[in-house]
């Protein structure tokens, strides 16, 4: 089963959904905006990326700036809490598969994590062509 953390008005969502599509498999979409994820599903997305919170953050578009979270004072714990309050923060796609967690940016980064990252020839909303990799044993 393969879960995409996806915002339909992002171009890189959109692209990394159909790139998933692309590979035979039909996600579980989750529109965060609408849905976000529980403080222990977020915990648990960042712990299977790998990354800290702080990498998980949105600037462009969101109440970042307002907020002053670029300052280095805020701890993992209060910009999950951040995010929670305002998901728009949260960073997309987040993909996740039987084979690991990845923020999708760009999206041709989910080819990483799909069981089957050979889907041919793939064209980006803007044109740019992306090649699907053969899966290595």
């Amino acid at each position: 089963m393969i879960t995409i953390y996806h915002n339909p008005a992002c171009g890189t969502s959109r692209n990394t959904l159909a790139m998933i599509r692309q590979s035979d498999e039909e996600p579980l979409v989750v529109e965060y905006l609408q849905d976000p994820p529980t403080r222990e599903r977020l915990v648990e997305l960042l712990k299977a990326m790998g990354i800290p919170a702080r990498e998980l953050l949105r600037q462009k578009g969101t109440p970042y700036d307002a907020l002053g979270l670029a300052n280095p004072k805020w701890t993992d714990d209060e910009l999950i809490g951040c995010m929670l309050e305002h998901p728009i923060l949260i960073n997309r796609p987040i993909a996740v598969t039987p084979k690991g967690a990845r923020l999708c940016r760009p999206s041709e980064a989910v080819l990483d994590i799909l069981p089957n990252p050979d889907i041919g020839q793939f064209t980006k909303e803007d044109g740019e062509v992306v090649i699907g990799r053969a899966a290595h044993p």
